[in-house]
């Protein structure tokens, strides 16, 4: 299959990487520190009580993690 980078419409470049990144953003749920997973999109997946824990989540399901500060 070929592709040119060149071509790639707006639509096409936004969903690169949705299934295979995830980022982890700090969060506040009921005043309590806390770490939200979302999709490349920023489609909401889960909410994690620590770091470590959303890391470990979101390497479990094989995509690779980005912190977002």
């Amino acid at each position: 299959m070929n592709f040119d980078i060149h071509r790639i419409s707006a639509a096409d470049l936004a969903r690169l990487g949705v299934s295979q990144i995830a980022y982890i953003k700090p969060v506040t749920v009921n005043g309590t520190q806390a770490y939200a997973i979302h999709a490349a999109d920023g489609t909401p997946m889960a909410v994690t009580e620590t770091r470590e824990v959303a890391l470990a989540a979101i390497v479990q399901h094989e995509m690779l993690p980005t912190l977002v500060h």
